[in-house]
C-alpha cells in the first residue's frame, strides 16, 4: 500500500469521531464534511513531509475547526457562531492533545441519534448515516441498498435538506426520544460494523477501527438500555464476527474461505463474551433479527472440525421469516448448497437475479455453485460479473484466481 493509500485508510478510521465532533461544534452536516475533507487534504501534504503527529485526530480537528471558522466568517456569521475573534487560528503544531474532556467519546452515538430523527424516513436515515459517519460514497451506498446511484444521491440530498429545514437540534435527545429511535440507531451500528467487517470497495478488506467503533458504541447503547434483548444480540453478533478477524486473510493479504480459516487465531475471550450475551438475550424469549444473526455467527464460531450447516440453514430460514430480504435468501442458499448440494443453491438463486444483479456477492455465490458442478464457462462468466462490480483488492485477487481456475478447465 503506497503512502497516500495508507493515509487515506487512516482518514477513514478517524472519520466517525472527527465528523461527529465537527457536527457538534458547527451544527451543520455539510460544513462538517467540507472542513474534514479540507483537513485531510492538508494532512496529505504535511504528514509525509513532517511525520505523523502524536495525535492525528486532534491535528485533523484543529485544522478542520480553523477552516470552519474561516468559512463561517466568510458567510458573515462569525460573531455568534465562530466564538473566536477574526484571525485567531490555533497553530497546527499546537493542536489539543487531550480530547476526552469535551465529550468526544459519545459524539458518534449522538450523531447517529440525530441522523435517526423521525422527520426522516428509515431509508433516508440509513443513507445519511452511512454518508456522514462512514464516508462511503454515493455509488457504494447505492450498491449496499440495491438501488441506482442517482436514487441514492437524491435520498441523501433530501435527508440533509430535511435536517436543515426541520431545524433538528444537534443535541442528544432525551431518554423517551432515544427509545423511539433505538431500532434505527441499532441498524446504523449494524451497517457501520458491516462496512468495517467487509469493505464495500477499495484497497482495504477489513477496516478494523470501524468494527471496534461499532462495538464500542453498541456497548454504550446497551448500557443505556440494559434490558433490550436485540441490543444484546447485536453486540453478540459483532463480537462473534470480530473474534475471527485474524483468520480471514492469509499473510499475503488474500481471502481465506471460512472453512479453511485457522481457528487457533480466533479470539476465544470475545467468543465467550458473545455466547454469554446471546444466552442472556434468548432467555428474554423475544426473538429478533440480530439475535438470529448472532446465533448463526455463534454456530460458525463453535464449528470445531465441522460446521453444522443444517443448523445454519434452519437459522437462515427463521431469519427470512423475520426479515424477508433477498440478501438473507442468498445466504440461505449458500447454506442450502452445503447441505443439499450446489444445485439446491442455484435453484434458490434464480428468483433473486433481478433484485441482486448489482450485488457482487450474488454473482460470486452463483459462480461458486457452477464451479462445484464443473460448469466452468458459467462459473467464469459469473466471476467476471462480480469482478465488474468494484470489489476490494483482496476480492479482486480471489476472483481472478477463480477465473484462471475456470479457464484451465475449458
Amino acid at each position: 500500500m503506497n503512502a497516500h493509500a495508507w493515509l487515506e485508510a487512516r482518514f477513514t478510521d478517524l472519520r466517525p469521531r472527527a465528523i461527529a465532533a465537527l457536527t457538534r461544534q458547527f451544527r451543520d452536516l455539510d460544513l462538517a464534511e467540507e472542513v474534514f475533507a479540507a483537513s485531510c487534504l492538508r494532512a496529505l501534504k504535511s504528514w509525509p513531509e513532517n511525520g505523523l503527529p502524536k495525535d492525528p485526530l486532534a491535528w485533523l480537528l484543529t485544522v478542520a475547526r480553523n477552516a470552519g471558522r474561516d468559512i463561517i466568517r466568510a458567510r458573515s456569521r462569525s460573531a455568534v457562531i465562530a466564538n473566536q475573534p477574526a484571525g485567531s487560528h490555533v497553530p497546527e503544531d499546537d493542536y489539543i492533545e487531550h480530547l476526552d474532556n469535551d465529550g468526544l467519546r459519545d459524539d458518534v452515538l449522538r450523531l447517529l441519534f440525530i441522523c435517526c430523527h423521525p422527520a426522516l424516513s428509515q431509508q433516508d436515515q440509513s443513507a445519511l448515516a452511512l454518508k456522514i459517519v462512514t464516508g462511503m460514497n454515493v455509488d457504494q451506498i447505492a450498491r449496499a441498498f440495491l438501488v441506482k446511484p442517482k436514487t441514492m444521491e437524491q435520498r441523501i440530498t433530501r435527508a440533509k435538506r430535511a435536517v436543515a429545514q426541520a431545524q433538528i437540534p444537534f443535541e442528544t435527545p432525551d431518554l423517551t426520544e432515544r427509545s423511539r429511535r433505538l431500532k434505527a440507531v441499532s441498524l446504523m451500528l449494524y451497517l457501520l460494523f458491516n462496512e468495517g467487517w467487509s469493505a464495500s470497495s477499495g484497497e482495504v478488506q477489513i477496516k478494523t477501527p470501524l468494527c471496534e467503533e461499532a462495538i464500542r458504541l453498541a456497548r454504550l447503547l446497551l448500557n443505556l438500555f440494559p434490558g433490550m434483548s436485540e441490543l444484546m444480540g447485536l453486540l453478540a453478533l459483532f463480537l462473534f464476527q470480530h473474534a475471527r478477524r485474524s483468520s480471514r486473510l492469509d499473510p499475503q493479504g488474500q481471502l481465506v474461505p471460512p472453512d479453511q480459516q485457522d481457528q487457533a487465531l480466533w479470539d476465544q475471550k470475545l467468543i465467550t463474551e458473545a455466547q454469554t450475551l446471546l444466552a442472556k438475550a434468548l432467555r428474554h424469549a423475544t426473538p429478533g433479527s440480530f439475535q438470529v444473526q448472532a446465533a448463526i455467527a455463534g454456530v460458525h464460531c463453535a464449528a470445531g472440525s465441522k460446521t453444522d450447516w443444517p443448523e445454519i440453514e434452519r437459522l437462515y430460514a427463521a431469519l427470512y421469516l423475520l426479515e424477508p430480504s433477498p440478501v438473507i435468501r442468498l445466504n440461505q442458499a449458500a447454506a442450502a448448497s452445503k447441505v443439499r448440494g450446489p444445485e439446491a443453491g442455484l435453484q434458490m438463486l434464480q428468483p433473486l437475479e433481478d433484485e441482486l444483479d448489482n450485488y457482487r456477492w450474488f454473482h460470486s455465490a452463483r459462480a461458486a455453485f457452477h464451479l462445484e458442478m464443473r460448469n466452468y464457462k458459467c462459473a467464469k462468466a459469473a466471476y467476471e460479473r462480480a469482478l465488474a462490480l468494484e470489489p476490494t483488492k483482496a476480492e479482486r485477487e480471489f476472483l481472478n484466481r477463480k477465473i484462471s481456475e475456470c479457464e484451465k478447465n475449458f
